[in-house]
């Protein structure tokens, strides 16, 4: 990996904001640095004093055991998952806001921590009546609705695994799923809700039923009201099975390292790959980290915008934020329904303090303009995050002129499904943070850019990403695929966990993180990240984003081609398609220059923001697309992007 080019982007420190840093949790960069001394010398110990967090039914009696690549965390300990981000709070604060829920038609749906407690229980009695047990897994394939953390936290409460499947995957994705994971049950709905449009998702699974011979029982949510087909003694309403449930159910303890859930990674081309995650150590770690990252305070009300079905919202919507007994605000719909401002004026409405969301939202929101915040009162934010994909210097900069007003910390957070929760990322009243980078990592982790021998590279080098020791909420395998678990995360750079991203650390130690190891393109013999020459790129005035990739050439081996969407107010011509590739020439080297540049009113993306660049590089590539399609947000993305190129050729 060292014949990559030298370049980190090296950004001047922003240090925290004075006013933020004198009430913060972690109030200096001295204070995280004796903090996370403290941690690398004693892990164990570190660990086992946050595990305090946690109501436990019956105390750890070792806080880890290390039989690489395997971990058992909390060795001896019982608790209940659900009792620690329910009921535990009810005796404090029931009356306290847990959820905040609004659709893009303004239907809206308020639970307090005690109606939380009872719709909780209710449904998790409804689960036992259907014969479900601890150990069996439920498979969940819900929109944003309310039932969805219920559902989740219902399964959490009698020790079923439960495994959410994204809303806009196919009812083949949604078959390999519920086979691989052996689902006894399913819940989903009649429908949701997506730009105004219902989304018909009993269509899909009952199409994906026809293939699922584990599934006894499919419960349906009534969202929309429209019309359905009906399996009678398969298929029961949630709302009559709530119901007729008792609404006292009593939180059994559960091993530390009881299974939680399963999550899928993979594309749906493939065997899926479903990573298991335990109970007690990675509740613990998603609130501790939650606690610590957001700076999270009792009276905040908290918005991440992420889509359930990935883990930002397994993590932080459901788990740490109501492990750590927060308001959180959840919303069903897309950002730009009915119009632009649509998540200005939530903001403003629930006066949400923290606001977390996708680098790829940002770009998004800096395209459309800052007019559509200029309507709105914002003044309630006090920090903002950003998840996913590496953010752009640019782009940060932004948020952060545009968005907090240059008074809000930005956490810029690594991490990935595997990890559990954020393992690198500023804290936010003690790092001085530097657009674009993930800066430092947290207490009790061991984050090291290294070559493949495990050798540390020097600051402006690009190495891979590793954590050179186990973590509470690491994944424990892929489920029913150990082997696989070895070799993809433990056995490429042996005895350490391979992230898969490739990385670079600056002179402060600060970690750049720029993009997975297959989203490097080699030109003449150079190694380029496309994270680099992206950010190349929105560093002009006229982009608000962009998409790199490569296509194979003859004479270089491989060539740059870069998809870019502008800003309001800049218009495609020819004459900006030859600066922009200067630019990246001037920015980067002349090495980086693209070979072409294509303009599109919008990128293909996933409905949780991030870039399809599969599809891009076989649109490069092949000039059209054939692969897989399942998850794109907007389907007509790739026809304009065709037929664009198409003109363009002519």
């Amino acid at each position: 990996m060292q014949e990559f080019d030298p370049h980190v982007l090296e950004e001047k420190a922003v240090p925290p904001p004075a006013e933020f840093s004198k009430h913060a949790r972690v109030k200096s960069l001295e204070e995280y640095r004796k903090i996370y001394e403290r941690a690398e010398r004693d892990p164990e110990g570190f660990w086992g004093e946050q595990a305090k967090m946690l109501d436990w039914f019956s105390q750890p009696t070792r806080v880890l055991e290390w039989k690489q690549p395997h971990a058992k965390w909390f060795v001896g300990g019982k608790l209940n998952v659900a009792h620690n981000c329910v009921d535990r709070h009810v005796a404090k604060h029931a009356d306290k806001p847990a959820l905040l829920w609004e659709a893009e038609d303004g239907s809206k749906v308020r639970l307090t921590y005690a109606e939380l407690q009872e719709r909780v229980c209710r449904f998790a009695n409804a689960l036992k009546s259907l014969g479900v047990k601890a150990g069996d897994c439920v498979a969940i394939y819900l929109p944003m609705i309310p039932e969805l953390p219920i559902a989740m936290l219902g399964c959490a409460r009698i020790g079923a695994v439960h495994s959410v499947v994204f809303g806009g995957f196919s009812a083949t994705a949604l078959a390999d799923r519920i086979a691989d994971a052996k689902s006894k049950v399913l819940i989903t709905a009649d429908g949701g809700y997506r730009r105004g449009k219902v989304v018909p998702l009993k269509d899909t699974a009952d199409a994906a039923l026809k293939n699922c011979p584990t599934i006894e029982k499919s419960i349906v949510v009534k969202r929309t009201g429209e019309k359905v087909a009906w399996q009678e003694g398969r298929d029961l309403w949630w709302h009559d099975i709530e119901k007729a449930a008792l609404k006292d159910c009593p939180a059994a303890p559960f091993d530390s390292e009881h299974p939680l859930y399963i999550l899928y990674t993979s594309g749906t081309t493939g065997k899926p790959k479903g990573v298991l995650h335990t109970s007690a150590g990675y509740l613990l770690q998603c609130m501790w980290s939650t606690r610590l990252v957001f700076d999270l305070r009792d009276d905040d009300i908290y918005w991440c915008t992420a889509d359930i079905g990935w883990v930002t919202g397994h993590s932080y919507i459901v788990y740490g934020p109501l492990a750590n007994g927060a308001t959180i605000v959840m919303y069903e719909g897309a950002p730009d329904q009915p119009r632009k401002d649509r998540f200005w004026e939530i903001v403003e409405r629930y006066k949400v303090t923290i606001f977390y969301s996708s680098a790829t939202a940002v770009r998004a929101f800096m395209a459309w303009g800052k007019e559509w915040l200029d309507k709105h009162d914002i003044s309630s934010l006090r920090l903002l995050g950003t998840v996913g994909e590496p953010i752009n210097p640019a782009a940060w900069k932004w948020y952060y002129d545009v968005i907090g007003k240059n008074r809000c910390p930005i956490v810029d957070t690594w991490w990935q499904t595997e990890t559990g929760s954020i393992l690198i990322s500023p804290l936010p009243g003690a790092t001085a943070t530097k657009p674009g980078s993930a800066t430092l990592p947290m207490p009790g982790i061991i984050a090291k850019v290294v070559n493949m021998k495990n050798e540390p590279v020097g600051p402006g080098e690009t190495g891979y990403l590793t954590i050179q020791k186990p973590w509470p909420s690491m994944l424990r395998t892929i489920y029913g695929d150990d082997d696989r678990y070895r070799r993809e995360y433990w056995e490429k750079i042996p005895g350490v966990y391979f992230a898969g991203d490739a990385a670079q650390c600056d002179k402060d130690g600060y970690i750049w993180v720029l993009g997975r190891v297959d989203d490097v393109i080699k030109v003449a013999g150079h190694r380029l990240s496309s994270m680099e020459i992206e950010s190349a790129l929105v560093s002009h005035p006229s982009v608000a984003e962009a998409a790199v990739v490569a296509r194979p050439d003859e004479i270089k081996g491989e060539a740059i081609v870069c998809f870019v969407t502008l800003r309001s107010g800049h218009s495609i011509s020819g004459e900006l398609r030859v600066a922009l590739m200067e630019h990246v020439s001037v920015t980067i080297g002349s090495i980086a220059r693209p070979a072409d540049v294509r303009f599109c009113d919008i990128l293909p993306k996933t409905r949780s923001g991030k870039i399809m660049r599969r599809l891009l590089r076989e649109l490069a590539h092949k000039g059209g697309i054939s692969g897989d399609t399942t998850t794109l947000e907007d389907m007509g993305v790739i026809e304009r992007l065709a037929k664009a190129q198409g003109q363009e050729e002519e």
